[in-house]
């Protein structure tokens, strides 16, 4: 299951925005720092209008969507490596997550105090950054006195790794995330097992309060504390943003889907920040879905872009990738106006494709395989 981290200083709504993903209130959100003591998890359903579509075109039974798992960690604070606050004793909790999604404070309110007194988005982001780069730090230098003691008995893989190692340390030093190391593909490759908390792809999710929302979404230069943020992003690697206002977010949980939308659409948003933030993720990692349904279920399953069809039917099984024979695919598009697979395959929308053929998103997939 895909996975992703909520990291934040404490006070700027990432407990309420953890809440609101997960539709529960499970993590305590308290005016004061430290509020959340142990890591929460939660597991988010992928929003996919498609799947009821075909559910209802099928007679399925079940429909079954894609998930991501939520964690959220105790707020970080400035000295966390040292032993400041709390946060720092759950990061190894978000270490084999896929991307971070860091919190940010972009909204003044007196009530609600702030670790450091006053509101700077950057500042934070600054603290946070550096305590994981900290983190990470103190974690290969730990995995560096083990791989030197294997390397000399000659141990081939330990020495690749501490090339790697020697690389990515000075680069640390300079207060520089891992992510943006100038590294080759095979050195990349070695540093994912270190499961580095700066080598992941992130999200910065810059929490407004509601009046600003609609505002801030249209028209971002209006909030600056929003516009120096997606500055920031622009200039690092491999990071974006969204807007969102956990609050707003908070208030949806226990409204249906049509009140929600109606809700939202009279404050002048499109879409919740919550699917905003799904989507996000998705195209931060480069991920889409093809599509499986029948009469017993109907199911969304997740792969990243450019799998190839046996890939992508080993994500169902592995028996289906080692006896892949063939993929009997048509788009969703396709699917829904020609109103059933057989009228698709007279209309010669449906396709047998092999083992070189690149899954689309929204493929509605049967696999063909010997056991």
């Amino acid at each position: 299951m895909l996975k992703a981290g909520i990291v934040g200083m404490p006070n700027v709504g990432k407990s309420t925005l953890f809440n609101a993903l997960t539709r529960n209130r499970n993590a305590e959100a308290a005016n004061y720092p430290f509020c959340t003591i142990d890591p929460n998890v939660g597991v988010v359903t992928v929003p996919d209008p498609r799947l009821e579509v075909l559910s209802k075109m099928s007679g399925s039974e079940k429909v079954i969507p894609a998930a991501i798992e939520f964690v959220d960690i105790a707020g970080l604070v400035q000295g966390a490596s040292e032993g400041a606050g709390l946060g720092n004793k759950f990061l190894a909790n978000i270490r084999e997550t896929d991307a971070i999604v860091q919190v940010v404070r972009c909204f003044e309110n007196d009530d609600i105090i702030h670790e450091l007194g006053t509101v700077d988005p950057l500042r934070d982001i600054e603290i946070i950054n550096a305590e994981l780069i900290l983190a990470d730090h103190a974690s290969l230098m730990k995995r560096r006195v083990s791989r030197e003691k294997k390397s000399r008995g000659n141990d081939k893989e330990a020495k690749k790794e501490l090339e790697v190692i020697d690389k990515i340390l000075p680069h640390l030093d300079e207060g520089k995330p891992a992510i943006t190391a100038d590294i080759n593909d095979d050195d990349y490759e070695i540093m994912k097992e270190f499961f580095l908390l700066t080598s992941k792809r992130t999200i910065f999710a810059c929490n407004v309060s509601e009046d600003d929302l609609a505002d801030t979404i249209n028209i971002p230069k209006d909030n600056s504390m929003v516009a120096r943020v997606q500055q920031y992003a622009e200039e690092t690697h491999g990071a974006e943003i969204i807007i969102i206002s956990a609050r707003i977010e908070e208030e949806l949980i226990d409204v249906s889907p049509e009140e929600a939308k109606e809700f939202l659409a009279d404050m002048g948003v499109v879409d919740s920040g919550f699917s905003t933030m799904i989507r996000s993720v998705y195209k931060l990692l480069g991920l889409s879905t093809y599509l499986t349904t029948g009469e017993k279920e109907t199911r969304a399953w997740t792969i990243r872009n450019g799998t190839k069809a046996p890939a992508a039917a080993g994500v169902i099984h592995t028996d289906f990738e080692r006896g892949f024979i063939a993929a009997e695919v048509l788009h969703y598009d396709d699917y829904v106006e020609c109103e059933s697979k057989s009228a698709a395959r007279d209309a010669g929308k449906l396709r047998i494709e092999g083992k070189e053929y690149e899954v689309k998103d929204g493929d509605v997939i049967e696999f063909r395989f010997n056991v």
